[in-house]
């Protein structure tokens, strides 16, 4: 595995393939960030916020226009002007926004995280298209992810604090979850930014872990790719090539290539970022 995009990120995360490209974030520093899948090199800024950026998703119909995981909630980010008009901010003080991803059917999910790592201060929401923020899940602790099958009928979710992957299944048309069951666990390291392959299986970085894991749909870990870095955050999958980011944040002293964007080929196909449909 090679270095992509050279070290930029404090705390990289919530890469996905988009309009072709690369798109990710370095969460603390509010930069949303663009690179070539086809070319390694420097990546490019598309937008600087004034609060944590955890992922983002772009809104269908509307070019230049995200949903955004941001600050202590969900809003719609104009990457012109930079501009957030908010939604809701359902997070206390003491939490930010974490991960965020679409299901295939359109809606936002996002998670949050408290700063002090307080056990079950977490949460995960679901932002549907009228723009209600649900609160489907509580006690948690740092929620990671989620990610979801094709049909939009499962959801994996990572509680990285407590080093647990989760599943769910979703009701594809009105986004319930049903009870979780624990797909996986894992004691080196923490599971961190995840996505699923057009073959159903699981990719997870594993933070402090330089790994990338991959799952069967059984749970059965099926492959182990090591990642030049202590601390690998999150997964993409472009064209059979497999895009890894990662973050500094924390390490003292830093070694080279924390907060990289890294890249190995011949691996497996994912699928672009479902968009946000905005009703």
């Amino acid at each position: 595995m090679d270095v992509w995009c050279p070290a930029s990120c404090e705390l990289g995360e919530g890469a996905r393939w988009i309009g072709g490209r690369l798109v990710f974030v370095d969460i603390l520093a509010g930069r949303l960030l663009a690179a070539s899948a086809d070319r390694p090199g420097p990546a490019e800024e598309l937008v600087t916020v004034g609060v944590p950026l955890g992922a983002v998703a772009p809104v269908a119909g509307r070019p230049g226009t995200w949903i955004a995981a941001a600050g202590r909630g969900v809003a719609l980010l104009d990457q012109a002007s930079g501009a957030l008009d908010w939604i809701d901010r359902p997070m206390p003080a003491t939490s930010r926004v974490n991960d965020a991803v679409c299901d295939p059917a359109g809606r936002f999910w996002m998670g949050g995280m408290p700063y002090d790592g307080t056990r079950g201060a977490g949460v995960l929401y679901r932002v549907d298209a009228d723009l209600t923020v649900t609160a489907v899940r509580t006690g948690l602790t740092v929620p990671n992810g989620p990610a979801f099958t094709a049909d939009g009928r499962t959801m994996y979710l990572a509680d990285s604090a407590e080093g647990r992957i989760d599943r769910h299944p979703v009701d594809p048309v009105t986004g319930d979850l049903g009870e979780p069951s624990v797909f996986a666990t894992i004691a080196d390291g923490s599971p961190d930014g995840m996505t699923v392959d057009e073959d159903g299986h699981l990719w997870v970085a594993v933070w402090g872990g330089s790994a990338v894991h991959r799952y069967a749909p059984d749970g059965r870990l099926d492959l182990v790719v090591a990642v030049p870095t202590p601390q690998p955050t999150s997964v993409c999958l472009i064209g059979g090539r497999l895009f890894v980011t990662s973050a500094a944040y924390g390490l003292d002293p830093i070694p080279r290539g924390a907060g990289a964007v890294y890249a190995m080929d011949g691996v497996a196909q994912g699928r672009p970022a479902s968009r946000f449909l905005l009703g």
